[in-house]
């Protein structure tokens, strides 16, 4: 294929040839994003839990993550066909998250959110492993079909903005993002059964394909690459977690509330629509993993920046508030320059028949230990920085600001972009 493919033709293409695939983004995408943007101001809000306490919640599906490279990538690279193990983790994840809706003590919340993010953890893996599979170039391919997960994440926000206002269901006694997320879980397991054949590959006598990703680790330059992803994702926890109750607590100086404020966050994913749909597929193969991943890491302390500067002028100059909501448009470049491109290099370098199973260990790196790590730390510094039941979102948000910066130093030191296919791999 010609790499001067227009990307508008790319975009269509794509989608006329795949459109399984971007169904399957769509609804990969809206299950997460129906629960994970407005949960933390309902659990603040409405049950009156700490820091800790959306912690433990959120810390559920990092800490399944970590068993991915066991589960998701193992069956789909030695045991069962890719689309049929999705199918069964997002139908056994849609009951508990129905189970979820009706629970309001923190202890049995933890207990049925492990249990959760237990099925829904390999399914970030298995859908990157379908999609790269079965498209002919993913380097310029997987961003047009990615998006459509983006897309998922926005409607699916906009929907629970449409069921606040229109039909009060903060009000129907169950948790409504829990709800939400249950059907479309359930929609999903059934659609996934749609998508195309994608069997364990044949061509490998090792039984353990994990311990051949995690080979992967022994290229001193793959290292580096996976270290410096796992600390950024450290951070993305303090987005997720922070940014709903950050707005929620600011944003009434500019008339921002609880029911509209998840429609506003939606400006986050627009922009990653259009960065990852039309920027990643005519950027990535002339500037590079390098430079690209670049970008995308000093993206995140731009933004942190700008939430610190809201917080601390917010009440006397409520502009500021309005510079943070439009600072989340750099969401594009922070998550599809960073945490997509990384997603692509490695699907680049990993030998095939592991291929499921290296995408479950990037997802270890960054939805795994990163955000478990994060996840603490952020409910850690909202319980450090507040007194009075007033947290310093200055202070929160400048400690992300500066770890950000280094790990952008430390990577344009030290990482060096290898070739598909020159990373060696080993699994003795």
């Amino acid at each position: 294929m010609e790499r001067r493919e227009n990307v508008f033709a790319v975009a269509f293409r794509v989608l006329v040839e795949r459109p399984s695939l971007a169904v399957m983004m769509f609804l990969q995408y809206a299950i997460w994003g129906a629960w994970s943007v407005a949960l933390a101001g309902y659990l603040e809000q409405e049950l009156g839990f700490a820091g800790l306490g959306l912690a433990l919640i959120y810390n559920a599906l990092p800490l399944m993550s970590l068993i991915v490279p066991f589960t998701a990538g193992q069956v789909a690279d030695r045991f069962m066909p890719a689309q049929r193990a999705l199918a069964l983790f997002h139908l056994l994840g849609g009951l508990l998250l129905f189970g979820l809706a009706f629970q309001r003590e923190l202890l049995p919340m933890t207990a049925l959110m492990l249990g959760y993010a237990f099925f829904y953890a390999p399914t970030l893996a298995l859908s990157n492993s379908i999609a790269f599979r079965n498209l002919k170039d993913p380097e310029i391919e997987f961003g047009p079909i990615r998006v459509w997960g983006t897309i998922g994440w926005i409607a699916a926000n906009l929907w629970v903005t449409f069921v606040r206002s229109n039909f009060q269901s903060l009000e129907w006694g169950v948790i409504d993002v829990f709800a939400l997320a249950g059907g479309i879980s359930v929609l999903a397991a059934l659609l996934s059964l749609t998508l195309p054949h994608t069997p364990p590959a044949k061509e490998s006598s090792d039984p353990l394909a994990f311990t051949k990703a995690f080979g992967l680790l022994r290229d001193p330059n793959y290292r580096i690459f996976f270290i410096i992803a796992l600390i950024v994702g450290t951070e993305l926890p303090l987005y997720y977690v922070l940014t709903f109750p950050f707005l929620q607590s600011a944003g009434g100086v500019v008339g921002i509330t609880s029911e509209n404020l998840p429609t506003w966050m939606t400006i986050a994913q627009v922009a990653e629509i259009f960065t990852i749909a039309f920027m990643l597929p005519a950027v990535l193969p002339i500037w590079g993993v390098r430079k690209t991943m670049l970008l995308g890491i000093f993206a995140w302390p731009a933004r942190y920046a700008v939430f610190a500067l809201a917080w601390a002028m917010h009440q006397d100059a409520p502009w500021t508030v309005w510079l943070a909501v439009a600072s989340l448009a750099l969401h594009g470049f922070c998550y599809v320059f960073f945490f997509v491109v990384a997603f692509i290099y490695t699907d680049m370098v990993a030998p095939r028949d592991v291929r499921s199973s290296a995408q479950a260990l990037i997802n270890v790196a960054v939805l795994g230990v990163g955000m478990l790590i994060g996840g603490f730390f952020a409910g850690w510094l909202k319980d450090f920085f507040t007194e009075g039941g007033v947290t310093n979102y200055t202070m929160v948000f400048l400690v992300p600001t500066v770890i950000t910066v280094l790990a952008g130093i430390a990577f344009a030191l030290l990482f060096r972009e290898k070739p598909a296919g020159e990373v060696a791999v080993s699994s003795n």
